[in-house]
């Protein structure tokens, strides 16, 4: 029986492709004028910013880091939009009871601010995210600090994500898996993770729990 749901943020339940893709090439064009595409960028998607940039300049991954945050924080409610039938089915599951937590490679303030942007901070009390942790997604310990918050069994948990990252963590803390078919990577390379769960609307979890 699933009574508890874990949602990846970004890319799942708040549509920031745009914001993203935006934000990296804000800091790569400073670095390295007409180096990367937005093409480029798809593969940073889904993994913290400092192993993103390290691929680049091992060097500078901190003055990197901390250009590509002012500018995502500067145009968040700019380029931040909503997810079709996010709002009503998290709505739904928060009504009907069910366990809810967030689990983010994202930093506290910008959590914060897209929970906030997409009235979704009304339906999660826990939230897990980089700051709180020190192994990050494909890890087992962010989704398992949500469980524990929660008070919640694996075996009775989906993690639900848009990257494989968010599919190899809950395989790594023995829950389900739900793999989101708006995937910006695309739902082939999702399903090679192998997850229990694809979903092709945000609603289709609503029909996995009962």
């Amino acid at each position: 029986m699933i009574n508890t749901l874990l949602f990846d943020l970004d890319g799942t339940l708040i549509n920031t492709n745009e914001l993203i893709i935006a934000s990296f090439l804000h800091t790569l064009e400073h670095y390295y004028p007409n180096k990367y595409t937005r093409a480029d960028i798809i593969d940073f998607i889904g993994e913290p910013l400092e192993i993103s940039f390290s691929k680049v300049d091992s060097e500078r991954v901190e003055d990197m880091v901390k250009r590509y945050r002012e500018y995502n924080v500067r145009m968040h409610d700019q380029l931040v939009t909503e997810f079709p039938n996010v709002y009503t089915t998290i709505e739904a599951l928060h009504r009907d009871g069910y366990k809810l937590a967030i689990v983010t490679s994202k930093r506290w303030k910008t959590v914060k601010m897209g929970l906030k942007l997409s009235r979704l901070d009304a339906f999660f009390d826990v939230v897990v995210a980089i700051d709180d942790i020190e192994k990050p997604k494909p890890d087992a310990e962010p989704v398992l600090r949500a469980l524990k918050a929660l008070h919640a069994k694996p075996s009775e948990a989906v993690m639900v994500g848009d990257s494989v990252s968010d599919i190899e963590a809950g395989k790594n803390a023995e829950t389900k898996t739900a793999g989101v078919a708006w995937s910006l990577k695309g739902v082939e390379l999702l399903k090679q993770a192998q997850p229990d769960f694809i979903l092709e609307d945000i609603r289709d979890i609503l029909t996995i729990c009962k």
